[in-house]
């Protein structure tokens, strides 16, 4: 058996001084710093070194123990002598942890303690008080102040933001000028300017530059409300404000600069289909621009951004919009005519570009002509100044909006837009006595266009089945009133002549106006027996128990003219055909035959206050051609041969004069006195005719 081999020791080398110095004992580390501790100094140590601040306690993090008598214990955690023993060995061994923790420690030190917000919004309105009494005091002295309130506006609290939002309004509309400030760059070349000239121009570049980044914030504040439409949150709440800002802005201060900016805010919250409060206070603001603009730029301005934002849209917006047009000044105060294309004026000193024609122009010496420039730039600067301006400009102002307004009309009109027909054809009517007479020919022809699609409309709905009435009425789409656009062409193209050498245009234009009689005799008796006759767009309807929910109209969005009731439409399209102001003696006696027939008829059927206005315009036809209907009224002798067709196609061909006006026996004993009074004043005005 062979013999194991002797193990070898393994020897440890000898430890260096380097090396086994940290493995000395406590007790000898001690001894040696109490030694040494004497040639040390203390002092200079300890103002050089970090100081250290008291270690924040470890938050105990064990569950309490519930013991058998039921008292509850709770356990500590229990302390790590090498990290919290404060000692003279934290010098010599834990060195780097120390500066490691002092970082940490510091860090904490920075950080504020967070303010709660109910205190934040008390501290903001002191500070918003306390800068909009300065600026109301002194602007030109404080001119940081605007951008301390933009600053304070920069908060994250909804409320600070409404706070600020409102006070710089007060504030701008208590410190800005009745003139437009004119940017820095436009005052030509650098001149040399008095102390009190530099303080004016360095105050109203700041307040420019303050205004400026408060119109950019409201324009920020309302495109982002737009998308918190359907959350009614804070951000709401917010571009509410906003909305608000700009609208008191643009109608209080609508010379200043940035109205461009202004009127976009107001525009782009239009451009949606859901009305709200914010939208309506929208639309009430431009009517107020419209209404008070005495220079015409602000007014041109609106419509052509309106007008713009229309047509990126594909015209699907509600027809509040189409109607501001109604409300601009120059529908009363516009003395040319225009289409969509030209602009004609009454003034044959101007021409169509402003100035006056060559032959017009009178002699002048060089010297005469140099004073009337040096007089036309000094009335030119004052006229800034006071933010007045001519009445060439303001007519040539109102030249391009009208232009604009027609325009758009027209494209509707080409579309057919079905909830926008009303609200044009009503406007057509307002404006018919500014429309040039070559834009005539083009408009009758959209007119007609627009009739007889309403009629095929009419005549394809008649002929449906049920099932898929049903299907469209679960779909949501724009009610037509057929029968209101129709009344309204009609008035519209009658209206076209209105105000003009209504006679001469007619006759030179070749203008043919049957097709609206035509159309006007057929419809007499169906609108008769409309329920809805004496009802205007504003009415309140009551909801039909048969009709679906979904299918009734709430309130006046699904009305698509809010003026005049159908009614007053029918007798201004009567009175049109039957007593045409510029020429009463024009109208043939068939025409006026057939019609007084029909209005005798309708008369049974229309309610009562329709009937009292359809029997004084029969008065009015019979006192101005009593001797060409009396034959109506003669039972014993007839004047034609034949039968009356009250449905033929045509008033002439009717065979009018082989009726008699029975209905008049009937209305004697209406229910209604003031009724059988009309008929008493018919057959009055009659009598007076025969004589």
């Amino acid at each position: 058996m062979a013999s194991r081999p002797t193990k070898k020791r393994k020897l440890t080398p000898p430890q260096s001084d380097d090396e086994g110095a940290p493995r000395k004992s406590k007790s000898k580390v001690q001894k040696s710093f109490l030694v040494n501790a004497a040639s040390w100094d203390l002092e200079q140590d300890y103002e050089t070194k970090a100081r250290k601040g008291k270690k924040k306690e470890k938050e105990n993090t064990r569950l309490p123990l519930k013991l058998p008598g039921g008292r509850v214990q709770h356990i500590a955690v229990s302390k790590n002598d090498l990290s919290d023993l404060e000692s003279d060995d934290d010098w010599l061994e834990g060195a780097e942890d120390g500066s490691d923790s002092e970082e940490v420690q510091e860090r904490r030190v920075a950080t504020k303690p967070e303010i709660p917000e109910h205190q934040q919004i008390l501290e903001a309105k002191e500070e918003l008080a306390k800068i909009a009494l300065i600026l109301n005091e002194e602007p030109e002295e404080n001119v940081g102040a605007f951008k301390a309130l933009a600053r304070i506006g920069q908060s994250r609290i909804p409320t600070i933001q409404k706070l600020t939002l409102a006070t710089q309004l007060a504030v701008y509309k208590d410190v800005i000028p009745g003139y437009r400030i004119r940017p820095a760059t436009e005052d030509g070349p650098v001149e040399k300017l008095s102390k009190d000239v530099k303080r004016t121009r360095t105050y109203e570049q700041s307040l420019v530059s303050g205004y400026q980044t408060y119109v950019k914030e409201l324009a920020r504040y309302a495109k982002a409300g737009r998308h918190y439409a359907g959350e009614g949150g804070q951000g709401q709440s917010v571009s509410s404000v906003a909305i608000m800002c700009a609208c008191n802005l643009l109608t209080s201060v609508p010379h200043f600069n940035f109205r461009v900016d202004l009127t976009k805010i107001l525009i782009g919250k239009l451009s949606t289909r859901r009305v709200d409060d914010d939208w309506k206070k929208c639309l009430e603001a431009l009517e107020t621009l419209f209404q008070e603009d005495e220079e015409g730029r602000p007014a041109f301005e609106a419509v052509s951004l309106l007008s713009k934002m229309m047509k990126a849209r594909e015209y699907q917006v509600d027809e509040g919009v189409i109607n501001l047009f109604l409300h601009l000044r120059l529908l009363s105060h516009f003395s040319g005519s225009a289409s969509k294309d030209t602009v004609d004026r009454t003034d044959d000193t101007i021409g169509a570009n402003g100035n006056k024609p060559k032959s017009k122009k009178q002699f002048r010496t060089k010297r005469e002509r140099k004073h009337i420039k040096e007089q036309k730039a000094l009335q030119k600067d004052m006229a800034t100044a006071d933010a007045l301006v001519s009445h060439e400009e303001r007519d040539r102002m109102e030249g391009e909006t009208l232009k604009l307004v027609f325009g758009t009309y027209f494209r509707i009109l080409k579309q057919r837009v079905p909830h926008l027909m009303g609200a044009v054809l009503e406007g057509l009517a307002k404006y018919a006595h500014l429309i040039n007479q070559n834009f005539f020919g083009d408009l009758l022809e959209a007119l007609k266009d627009l009739i007889r699609h309403a009629s095929e409309d009419d005549d394809n709905d008649e002929g449906e089945d049920e099932e898929e009435k049903e299907d469209e009425e679960k779909e949501e789409v724009p009610v037509r009133n057929t029968s209101r656009e129709a009344l309204l062409c009609t008035t519209t193209a009658f209206a076209l002549l209105a105000g003009q050498d209504a006679h001469n245009a007619r006759a030179d234009l070749h203008l043919d106006l049957s097709f609206f009689t035509t159309h006007l005799y057929q419809t007499l008796l169906p609108l008769s027996l409309h329920p809805d006759l004496e009802l205007g767009a504003r009415s309140l309807h009551l909801p039909d128990p048969d009709q679906p929910a979904s299918a009734r109209p709430t309130g006046s969005k699904n009305n698509k003219v809010n003026l005049q009731t159908t009614t007053v439409l029918l007798i201004r399209c009567l009175t049109a055909v039957l007593l045409p102001h510029w020429n009463v003696r024009s109208v043939p006696p068939l025409r006026l035959a057939a019609f007084a027939k029909q209005l005798a008829t309708a008369s049974l059927h229309v309610p009562e206050k329709s009937a009292r206005a359809l029997l004084a315009l029969l008065a009015d036809v019979a006192g101005a051609h009593g001797r060409k209907i009396a034959a109506l009224w003669d039972t014993e002798e007839r004047k034609g041969d034949g039968a009356f067709n009250p449905l033929g196609a045509s008033c002439e061909g009717a065979n009018p004069f082989a009726a008699t006006v029975w209905e008049g026996e009937l209305l004697r004993r209406h229910y209604c006195p003031q009724v059988r009074e009309g008929v008493r004043i018919v057959e009055k005005a009659l009598g007076q005719a025969h004589r």
